[in-house]
């Protein structure tokens, strides 16, 4: 009887949110290789030919440029990496904030100082696909149905593990797909079994997508490992303006990070919205055995004076679960190898739907005979 409602509760949820999350999972599954696939196909934006004579123009001197070309705009963040045949991207602010303004990112080449490409951020096609991922593209309401079709989704996986889950003398048949069976028994296997596989990683997924979708969840994370609800959020703290507003210090601070984190990796610069609010940059380390490490450093406006320093191995236990969770999420936890299986189940819980919808209308056409081969007898009878 259990596992009748429970069969019931998995189909009818599972039709509920199926179209919800067959985008989501196919939007997932280009998200987890989103850098590999834009240094792929826009090279040019990402890597330039390092001259013979390879001298890097001083950031400072870039970023006058980039301000003096977008007068309008407030200089918003700043990304350098450690190879030499990368370019530097800005990225630049008109508005209070990137999501409700409009942000312009750039591509500059190091040494010549070309500005190579410049997008609307929110028009990149990545940008379009995070957006349709997290809230469908259609904003706050968006948000809500993502966020309870992931509850829902969560709910699918245990039930379907309870469905799954075998008879003795039927163990064998749970663990395979008979792919020279029948369309309804492949496409039943494809469902159940396949599932089975990536049932850990997709519950890994959707628990993750949780964090995002609710505050509590969020909250719940830091009392299972700090004890305590409140999130220390990460905000730059104040620093006293200064009255030359100049920007050649962006050179002392990238030369300072790099003297504290001596290790390899994107440095990353984000200003405030105004200069009473410290340069927040962060490090991220490439050398650690998982990912999203990253020490903060955060200077004074105009002047680059170092005014806090936040490393990672100083996080309390719930930052550091909290930081987990975007490379849980995206694969990238450890590389390739989670980054493939990430893929792989993404494309797998894409199918769920389709095959899920597939096993009920099998269930649905299966009752129709029975009525007309009654209907056919009692025709029958009366000739």
């Amino acid at each position: 009887m259990m596992k009748k409602i429970i069969g019931w509760l998995h189909l009818w949820l599972g039709i509920g949110s199926g179209l919800v999350v067959l985008v989501v999972a196919l939007t997932g599954s280009l998200l987890v290789f989103e850098d590999e696939l834009e240094h792929l196909f826009q090279p040019s934006l990402y890597y330039v030919q390092v001259p013979a004579q390879a001298e890097k123009i001083p950031v400072a001197i870039l970023a006058a440029d980039v301000k003096n070309r977008y007068p309008d705009y407030r200089l918003n963040s700043i990304i350098t990496e450690p190879e030499a045949n990368r370019t530097v991207i800005f990225t630049v602010l008109k508005g209070k904030n990137a999501k409700n303004g409009k942000v312009i990112a750039m591509a500059v080449n190091p040494y010549t100082g070309q500005i190579i490409k410049a997008v609307n951020e929110k028009d990149r096609f990545f940008s379009v696909v995070l957006r349709l991922h997290r809230y469908l593209c259609i904003g706050e309401t968006g948000k809500i149905i993502t966020g309870i079709s992931c509850s829902i989704f969560t709910i699918l996986i245990i039930t379907g593990l309870i469905l799954w889950w075998p008879k003795r003398n039927n163990r064998k048949q749970r663990f395979r797909i008979k792919w020279n069976a029948s369309f309804k028994r492949l496409n039943w296997d494809l469902h159940a079994v396949s599932g089975f596989y990536i049932n850990i990683v997709l519950l890994s997924i959707s628990l993750t997508g949780l964090v995002w979708s609710y505050k509590w969840v969020n909250n719940l994370l830091f009392y299972a490992f700090d004890g305590s609800l409140k999130n220390v959020k990460m905000k730059p703290p104040k620093s006293e303006p200064v009255k030359d507003n100049s920007i050649a210090y962006l050179d002392k601070i990238l030369t300072t990070t790099n003297e504290k984190l001596t290790y390899p990796g994107t440095v990353t610069i984000r200003f405030g919205e105004n200069d009473s609010i410290a340069v927040a940059v962060a490090k991220l380390n490439t050398t650690a055995s998982i990912g999203n490490v990253s020490d903060f450093l955060y200077f004074q406006a105009g002047t680059g004076k170092l005014v806090q320093e936040r490393p990672y191995a100083k996080e309390s236990a719930g930052t550091k679960a909290r930081r987990l969770v975007y490379p849980i999420h995206t694969g990238s936890l450890y590389g390739w190898p989670t980054k493939i299986l990430a893929l792989i189940s993404a494309l797998v819980g894409a199918s769920l739907p389709i095959t899920g919808f597939m096993i009920w209308l099998g269930r649905k056409k299966k009752k129709e005979p029975v009525s007309l081969k009654k209907h056919a007898n009692t025709r029958v009878q009366y000739q």
